[in-house]
């Protein structure tokens, strides 16, 4: 089933979320494919279960291909349970982000350039990674989502904030998101 993404200005948007309890309740599976649902259906490359409203620890991401980020290699499809989060350097670096919560705006974030992250599994295991580039910002956008913090947040210049179609005014981006 397709949800409702929250847009920035909802306060569930600003809560902490709540660790998922028991990782084999059956409603946690269907949350899963359903926010998988939902981030294909929105174009999206994350989904954090508190966008659909729901507030538990738990956040989708992967694609082979995006329209959003074109020039970004693919991601493996990744569902992480009660994630956790460990910078290995000081080093950040910027990027340009959207987010579904934010519809057709991009803002110029700094993210840690390389980093540890890890959870637990839909089947219980445990996935542990080192990452670095876009999948590291990915997942850090994702992570803020279940601390409550949206990327516009985290943006230094707000100077590198705005409306995509003004911001890449002559690229295929801006086209797209006229669409």
């Amino acid at each position: 089933m397709i949800h409702e993404i929250l847009k920035m200005g909802d306060p569930r948007l600003l809560r902490v979320a709540k660790p998922v309890e028991d990782i084999r309740d059956p409603a946690l599976k269907t949350i899963i494919a359903d926010m998988f649902e939902t981030m294909h259906a929105a174009k999206g490359v994350g989904l954090a279960a508190p966008q659909i409203g729901v507030d538990l620890r738990l956040m989708i991401f992967g694609f082979e291909a995006s329209p959003r980020y074109p020039d970004e290699p693919p991601l493996p499809a990744t569902t992480l349970i009660n994630p956790w989060l460990e910078r290995l350097t000081d080093e950040t670096e910027e990027g340009w982000e959207g987010c579904l919560s934010v519809p057709g705006m991009r803002g110029l974030v700094p993210r840690a350039s390389y980093i540890r992250y890890g959870g637990v599994l839909e089947d219980g295991g445990v996935l542990e990674r080192e990452v670095q580039g876009f999948h590291a910002r990915v997942f850090q956008h994702e992570f803020d989502h279940l601390n409550g913090v949206l990327y516009p947040q985290r943006i230094t210049d707000m100077t590198q904030f705005g409306f995509i179609e003004a911001l890449f005014r002559d690229s295929q981006l801006a086209a797209l998101e006229a669409d």
